[in-house]
């Protein structure tokens, strides 16, 4: 039954417990396929699509919070067009989503994967020193694509790892390149010369697809790509083919288009290929924080006060 003392908030149901803690007596949470009745906002989760028709949907709308700091999913003008604020949790998810892309980088370079399903099997009864041999990460070079706050904290692990840094972004920051060390170039160069590309740059419809076959043929074939920042940034079909040819050493993907993928992609059933499910900021810290920035934003735009984390329309 819904209760007429609290305003009603449409999201992408379940949320996380901690969000339902932070919002309880406040809020009544309605399901994302609700069409009657008053909506005051919405909270995204999953990242589900908020486009113009579900802004029209409800005129009373006054704010939308959103689970995460990607918000290629929101149309953020669209929003801004109709007087509706945006939040989202920037700077939080900064080092956790760059240890997972160093995670990921240190077990593909490494075949950790490989290793784990080798060792429980039943085919490891011996050492053989000759047997899985990964590829050097220590003084290698790091090809970064987006040195943006997740790109940055990328960098600053890698100098751990006496690696030589380059990057390419819509723009060149000496700042950057003084206090990282880290070192512009073409996006030719850095897919020519790196022997690990991160991909950590949002997605907008110039990096959809950003990574495609022209570009994966450009990598070095003992290079690894991992991709921590949205799936459509590459083309997963041409990916799936240059990792079976052996064309490229390895990929690591946190992200995929869709996410999940069809039981029956490609990608899954290659060896030279890690898969996990979105697992960037998936910390108990970083996601605690996530929670209690997220609610702010809902609370604050319901009260009709300036949201304290607020996106900026391009």
């Amino acid at each position: 039954m819904s209760n007429a003392t609290v305003p009603r908030v449409l999201a992408d149901l379940p949320v996380a417990d901690v969000v339902v803690e932070l919002l309880a007596g406040r809020v009544e949470l309605v399901p994302w396929d609700t069409s009657d009745g008053p909506i005051a906002a919405i909270f995204t989760y999953g990242h589900p699509r908020v486009g113009p028709e579900l802004l029209d949907r409800f005129p009373g709308l006054r704010v939308v919070s959103n689970f995460g700091v990607g918000v290629d999913h929101i149309d953020v003008r669209a929003a801004a067009a109709r007087n509706i604020p945006v939040g989202y949790t920037p700077g939080v998810v900064d080092g956790a989503t760059a240890d997972l892309a160093f995670a990921l980088l240190l077990a593909a370079g490494r075949r950790l994967v490989e290793g784990d399903r080798y060792a429980r099997g039943p085919d490891f009864l011996r050492y053989d020193p000759s047997f899985l041999l990964g590829r050097e990460v220590y003084g290698r070079t790091l090809g970064i694509f987006g040195l943006g706050r997740i790109g940055r904290q990328v960098a600053r692990r890698a100098r751990g790892f006496d690696m030589t840094v380059l990057y390419h972004n819509r723009k060149r920051s000496e700042e950057a390149e003084a206090s990282l060390g880290a070192r512009y170039v073409t996006k030719r160069e850095l897919l020519a010369t790196a022997d690990y590309v991160v991909l950590t740059l949002p997605l907008t419809p110039e990096t959809r697809g950003y990574i495609g076959r022209d570009e994966l043929a450009l990598m070095k074939p003992t290079a690894t790509l991992v991709n921590v920042a949205r799936g459509a940034v590459v083309d997963q079909d041409a990916l799936a083919e240059v990792l079976a040819a052996g064309r490229i050493h390895a990929a690591a993907l946190d992200v995929t288009d869709p996410e999940p993928l069809p039981r029956d992609h490609p990608l899954l059933r290659l060896a030279n290929v890690i898969i996990t499910p979105h697992l960037g900021s998936a910390t108990l810290e970083t996601r605690r924080r996530m929670a209690e920035m997220s609610v702010e934003n809902l609370l604050a735009g319901l009260a009709g006060l300036p949201l304290p984390y607020r996106v900026v329309p391009e």
